[in-house]
């Protein structure tokens, strides 16, 4: 027995990076998975990858997570793929540099879409689903830069701050409405995702690797499991005491 056995789970931005190692830990540990990202294809391979190692656990959708009737198409699909929903892993999320000066208000509203509304959204349109199959978990991943601001990243911080407080406001209102669902979020620091291959074609992957370890305090970046593991944590009945609390997955930035 996994984990999370029985329980049935969307993951968005499922296609590679941090949503492909969840979708790929939550079926390790017992759970069947839907898979969604805007690359319907890409979600489509990670889903065929995950059922060669764990047969008849992943399906898979295209999604664009800023459209509010796509969501709705999702959370149906899923509840009738894998008869029932217990567990949303929020993760598709875009980023931005660039200051509250020189960023394009355009790009600012694009990271809010996507970092922020796709939660509201998804959140919206997944509890009533989920109600039926409690108890459930919502995990949203933030980041670091939700918590920790710099001055060139105003959309980034912005979005992943709101998407820290959603998680809160979500927490509070399922638990007064005693649904046994839960709503937690997760913050990652550097993650040796693609999301860093820009950075490694600027310097060099043992450069760019070596650049960002030298601002953790333990001294490296972090793998995808590292934060698949936590999601894993807050997505099973052994958080059931857990809610409306962020997890920090940053080497101890947080901690200077």
């Amino acid at each position: 027995m996994g984990r999370v056995s029985g329980k049935k789970a969307i993951v968005t931005g499922a296609a590679q990076g941090l949503g492909a190692a969840i979708a790929t830990m939550l079926a390790k540990e017992g759970a069947k998975v839907m898979l969604t990202d805007l690359n319907g294809d890409g979600a489509a391979e990670t889903c065929a990858r995950i059922n060669e190692m764990y047969p008849g656990s992943a399906w898979s959708m295209q999604h664009d997570v800023t459209d509010e009737e796509r969501w709705q198409d999702v959370v149906t699909a899923a509840v009738e793929e894998m008869d029932g929903l217990s567990i949303l892993v929020n993760n598709a999320g875009i980023g931005a540099g660039g200051t509250v000066e020189d960023l394009p208000y355009a790009q600012f509203k694009k990271v809010m879409d996507v970092d922020v509304d796709s939660i509201f959204l998804g959140c919206k349109y997944a509890i009533p689903a989920m109600e039926e199959y409690s108890p459930g978990s919502i995990v949203n991943i933030s980041s670091i830069a939700g918590l920790i601001a710099s001055g060139n990243y105003v959309a980034y911080n912005t979005a992943k701050a709101g998407a820290w407080m959603i998680s809160k406001s979500v927490a509070l209102h399922c638990a007064k409405k005693k649904n046994g669902i839960r709503c937690n979020s997760v913050h990652p620091t550097f993650i040796d995702t693609p999301i860093l291959d820009r950075t490694k074609e600027m310097f060099g992957a043992d450069e760019a690797l070596a650049k960002l370890a030298r601002q953790v305090p333990l001294g490296k970046v972090g793998e995808p499991d590292d934060v698949a593991y936590a999601v894993l944590y807050l997505a099973s009945d052994e958080s059931k005491f857990v809610t409306g609390a962020e997890l920090k997955v940053d080497g101890g930035i947080s901690a200077m």
